[in-house]
């Protein structure tokens, strides 16, 4: 039995006795984790989710003053592979493409210290690997109910009329209703009487540098009554998170792994827990991970065939940042 069947199938098995457990599931699923929730902390895992957490209480900032420096891919580079992504979008073989990048990072921080200084919904800490602060739920599951919250479009919130520039651009509204209309059909799958709750509100991200804003949307649905039991396949069914692969997927998939220079690992993979009663997850974006060349920060933007490559490349640059405040 494969690693990927054995964890879903883990997480039903934990579902249906209620037991508490976390998950952390790499973007290809080849080296997924799941544990009891009680000993995440012993093996190196350390979370906060909205709150809930193994981490004990945070730390105050070292004295020393920040640096953090980014050594991002040349644009030259980065229109190599934009171009290949953009001739699958003009064959049909993709509607919307989430385009990634790993950039080396200069920090006086460790893993630990960014874990634990950073201000974000959902933080995960992986061993000495990979630290996340991601602001994107997954999805979320309350009394039955199950919820996504995609974000697509991000604008530099001190730009003037931000708020303005970033709802009416016909791009970005273009890539949000590609990704609510790919969200509302995988939640679809495992759900009944899906809805847009809400479409398109804005969010702030305070960072290190800048404010950012971000457009989101809620998706709501009714999962059976047995669902804790299933909630290995729900999960598996959802995968990989639309809002960080395209539309279609597999088609997507495809290109993605011919266009990005490595694999992605954990990163835009999801991680979340499970409390015996309920779920929440995140999308495992805004990612600092070690590497023997040193740090790097994985970033991207969503590719639709009326994005601008300068435009695109400013996105993954802007979104290298820690939310330190």
């Amino acid at each position: 039995m494969d690693q990927a069947k054995k964890a879903f199938e883990l997480m039903n098995h934990f579902g249906s006795k209620r037991l508490p457990f976390l998950f952390v599931i790499d973007f290809e699923c080849r080296k997924p984790v799941v544990l009891p929730l009680e000993e995440a902390g012993k093996e190196g895992i350390f979370f906060d989710f909205r709150g809930q957490t193994n981490a004990g209480p945070s730390f105050s900032a070292p004295a020393d003053s920040l640096i953090f420096e980014k050594y991002p891919i040349l644009f030259s580079d980065y229109l190599k592979a934009f171009e290949p992504v953009m001739a699958g979008l003009q064959s049909g073989n993709s509607y919307l493409l989430n385009l990634t990048f790993p950039t080396p990072v200069k920090i006086n921080r460790t893993l630990s210290e960014i874990f634990f200084l950073s201000r974000a919904p959902y933080k995960l800490l992986f061993r000495d690997a990979f630290t996340v602060f991601s602001p994107e739920c997954f999805v979320r599951i309350n009394n039955g109910i199950i919820s996504s919250f995609p974000m697509k479009g991000t604008i530099d919130a001190g730009m003037p009329g931000a708020d303005r520039l970033l709802l009416e651009d016909a791009k970005e509204i273009a890539e949000h209703h590609t990704i609510v209309d790919l969200i509302r059909n995988d939640l679809s799958m495992v759900a009944e009487a899906v809805k847009v709750k809400r479409f398109r509100y804005l969010e702030e991200i305070r960072t290190n540098h800048r404010h950012l804003l971000q457009a989101s949307s809620e998706i709501t649905g009714r999962l059976p009554v047995d669902w804790a039991s299933q909630v290995g396949n729900i999960l598996k069914a959802l995968l990989p998170a639309g809002s960080i692969s395209g539309a279609p997927k597999k088609k997507t998939l495809e290109i993605i792994r011919r266009a990005e220079p490595d694999e992605r690992g954990y990163y835009t993979g999801i991680c979340g827990i499970f409390d015996g009663h309920g779920l929440d997850s995140a999308v495992i974006i805004r990612f600092i991970e070690n590497s023997p060349g040193g740090k790097l920060f994985r970033s991207g933007g969503g590719i639709t065939i009326n994005s601008n490559p300068e435009s695109e490349y400013r996105e993954l640059i802007d979104k290298i940042y820690v939310p330190f405040v």
